[in-house]
């Protein structure tokens, strides 16, 4: 046995996990009352309580055992006199029509415990049920609101599930949120109201609407019996990870009795360490192998335990943001989650919602909601975060802790494309003349050959050709290859410095200046390849880039790309004392610190310098020092005090120091997203990052999306035809075996680069 406890605490968020895997074994959370209940706190409040700050609350809609922290946005109305209430509501729903406004104000005042006892005295008091009452006055989403409110958590589970279950097609989606986010308690609880409410047992129900594994998994949740103790054995960490690897990856087919089992019944202490020793052990996170071993409603189930085993404010944040993002919003999951989280974890899902999203949940229901319906859901959402990027002072207090702890992070950066094993460029210069010599051109080989060698052997493979056939291979793949196919493949042949100084070069031709892609390369360089770019531009375009920049841009912007394209950042560790310092010149500059210093100008310059020449180790620093000192972001800042290029050009710095792959991880699924493709830009990024971080680039990619990197080339395949551009770029998605990628035949060229 350990001789800790784990911690019940959710597991940190993915960032700290990796950055730090001793983190999910920290000692016992300082809360003095530990019960059955107590079974997560948000990441934020995790890290806090270990700090020494507030601890975990209970999954209860009830007042929070002494010596934890209640997380609900609705509290006991103080002075609560029922009877007072249910006279309210009576007068409120008397004669013609209805008082909403006096409605909504009084019911989302109250807690639900309180809330039932009004029930109780209008039935006293008029001799009627007060939700019959409310059901005839209101209607639409509003109605399904309030009533939603006035049922007692278990029974408002219940009537979800029944509805879930009823008349044709069941909804699936809700079973899985109901099953997999509830605490044996609230099971036991539901279960009971179910029977209760509807005179019906709830698992025949479930049975005789699903089936398969998902079936089964929903029934082993039923059952309320995860194991609750926080003691954890290490050997059985060990053998849940090898009877998991054995099931899954290990099999021909999928073993789904063991994932059922040990996902079903475990503790999440438990789970969690089973998490991060199977990352250890296979070098992949659980939900991939799920992702490649399961699938349909069964794999969205058992994604679903995990999220919530890992953090059950956060999955409620991811879901709350899908239900409103898009055109049309999925009004039954918001309210659902907006009716029974609001005692218990809403703070929490407010934190990670504005973290994760950069915006808050207050004001993404604000922008997609109307009338009483969103003047309902925002006082329950209870405050805006949004406030010029603020956090929450203990959110601010958590992103410091973040920066601690990342900053003894050593991730391993590494490319998809690697040196292909007996490489032999004799051999490959001869089959990539092969495959252009003749009629028509086989671009099948030259996509496998190009695509699986490195940059080093391809340069190698261009100085064999030339020595055999007395012909250079790129004026060849010239000639041969066109349009998107010709983009990428010249650009894989091309010495990466050239290649980025290419890039630099056609930003600034034209009429127009590409300012992201500026931006974009001079922004994430290190030293070494900025001077290697800059030896590149001046040998191929007989011109310094300095000099390009110059007569291209203008202003603040050209003195930042300027700076950043002499190559000169430091290189050292932090130096503390200098980081509160140029801190307090980023708090001037961006207008929030008590006591401005200094001139304008000046500290323009000053704040330009420390982002342009800082090392990144000290630009860390100086990120958690602003957050010390002002409660604020510095990214949420530089986007809401400035505009414009520098502004991008700052915030691109910001998020290549915080997390380079997580910035390239963005850029890609914004090329993607939309009617169109962004060929420039998914080009750009696939072949410059093939050998630096574009593994690290799908990791983040498929965490941020809950997609993976090659399914989303893949739906722009489909919308490209069958051949285009996309699909060039899975050759380089796929080359460390993305989850479960099936290459596609290789045809046909896409829309212009």
């Amino acid at each position: 046995m350990w001789a800790h406890r784990a911690p019940t605490a959710a597991a940190p968020c993915r960032l700290v996990r990796q950055a730090v895997p001793s983190l999910t074994s920290l000692p016992l959370c300082c809360c003095p009352v530990q019960q059955p209940s107590c079974t997560h706190i948000s990441f934020l409040s995790f890290l806090l309580c270990q700090a020494g700050g507030f601890c975990c609350q209970t999954e209860t809609m009830a007042k929070p055992a002494q010596g934890t922290r209640y997380r609900g946005s609705i509290h006991d109305h103080p002075d609560f006199d029922p009877g007072q209430d249910a006279e309210a509501l009576y007068n409120a729903m008397k004669g013609i029509g209805s008082d909403k406004e006096a409605i909504l104000e009084l019911i989302t005042s109250r807690s639900n415990r309180q809330r039932q006892e009004i029930c109780q005295s209008y039935k006293s008091l008029y001799g009627k049920d007060l939700i019959a009452d409310l059901k005839y006055e209101l209607t639409g989403k509003f109605e399904r609101l309030i009533v939603g409110l006035m049922r007692p958590l278990a029974y408002c589970d219940a009537k979800e599930i029944k509805d879930a279950i009823s008349g044709i097609g069941t909804d699936e989606k809700c079973l899985i949120e109901i099953l997999a986010s509830r605490t044996n308690q609230q099971i036991h609880q539901l279960v009971a109201a179910y029977k209760d409410a509807y005179e019906r047992d709830l698992e025949s129900d479930i049975i005789g609407d699903t089936s398969g594994h998902f079936q089964k998994m929903l029934v082993v949740l039923l059952q309320g019996t995860r194991e609750e103790d926080d003691v954890v054995s290490e050997d059985l960490v060990q053998q849940d990870v090898q009877d998991l690897y054995e099931a899954g990856e290990l099999k021909w087919g999928t073993d789904e009795a063991q994932f059922i089992y040990i996902l079903g019944n475990r503790s999440k202490q438990h789970l969690r360490l089973v998490f991060d020793e199977y990352l250890k052990t296979t070098g992949k996170p659980i939900e991939a192998s799920i992702r490649g071993e399961l699938s349909g409603d069964f794999e969205k189930l058992m994604l679903a335990v995990v999220k919530c085993v890992r953090s059950t404010p956060e999955y409620f944040a991811e879901r709350l943001f899908k239900a409103m993002k898009g055109l049309g919003t999925r009004d039954n999951t918001l309210i659902r989650i907006m009716v029974t989280r609001s005692e218990l974890d809403m703070l929490d899902i407010r934190e990670i919602f504005r973290t994760k999203y950069e915006k808050s949940l207050y004001s993404m229901i604000k922008n997609d909601t109307s009338g009483e319906y969103k003047k309902a859901l925002l006082r329950l959402c209870g405050g805006d975060d949004d406030a010029a990027g603020q956090f929450f002072p203990e959110a601010a207090q958590v992103a410091y802790q973040m920066w601690e702890l990342s900053a003894v992070a050593r991730v391993e950066m590494k490319g998809t494309v690697r040196p292909a094993n007996d490489f032999n460029p004799d051999a490959d210069a001869k089959a990539l003349r092969k495959a252009m010599k003749g009629l028509g051109t086989d671009e099948n080989t030259i996509i496998d050959i190009i695509t699986h060698r490195s940059n080093a052997q391809r340069q190698q493979i261009r100085q064999t050709f030339k020595s055999h056939f007395g012909r250079d291979l790129m004026a060849d793949l010239k000639s041969e290859v066109s349009g998107d196919l010709a983009r990428l493949i010249l650009g894989l042949m091309m010495p990466p410095a050239h290649y980025d100084a290419k890039q630099l070069k056609k930003a600034m031709e034209g009429a127009g200046t590409d300012e992201k892609a500026l931006i974009e390369i001079l922004a994430t360089r290190t030293n070494a390849e900025i001077h290697a770019i800059n030896e590149a531009y001046k040998e191929d375009y007989h011109k310094s880039l300095e000099d390009a920049l110059s007569s291209d841009t203008s202003g603040h912007f050209k003195r930042i790309l300027i700076s950043l394209a002499t190559g000169n950042r430091e290189e050292g560790g932090e130096d503390r004392d200098q980081a509160r310092e140029d801190a307090q010149v980023a708090a001037e500059i961006l207008e929030i610190a008590d006591t401005p210093s200094g001139d304008k100008t000046s500290l323009e310059t000053r704040f330009m310098t420390i982002l342009c020449t800082r090392s990144y180790p000290h630009l860390r620093r100086v990120f958690q020092e602003f957050i010390k000192k002002t409660n604020y972001d510095v990214e949420h800042v530089i986007k809401k005090e400035m505009s414009g290029d520098v502004r991008d050009a700052f915030v691109a710095i910001v998020q290549s120091v915080k997390n380079k792959p997580l910035f390239f991880a963005d850029k890609l699924y914004k090329s993607m997203k939309g009617a169109g493709t962004d060929e420039k830009t998914l080009t750009r990024v696939m072949v410059s990052r093939s050998e630096a971080d574009l593994f690290n680039i799908q990791q983040e990619f498929i965490e941020k999306y809950d997609k993976s990197l090659h399914q989303a080339i893949e739906v722009r395949e489909a919308g490209a035809g069958a051949g285009g551009l996309p699909c060039r770029m899975a050759h380089l998605c796929r080359a460390t075996r993305c989850a479960s990628f099936v290459p596609k035949q290789i045809q046909g060229l896409g829309p212009g680069l």
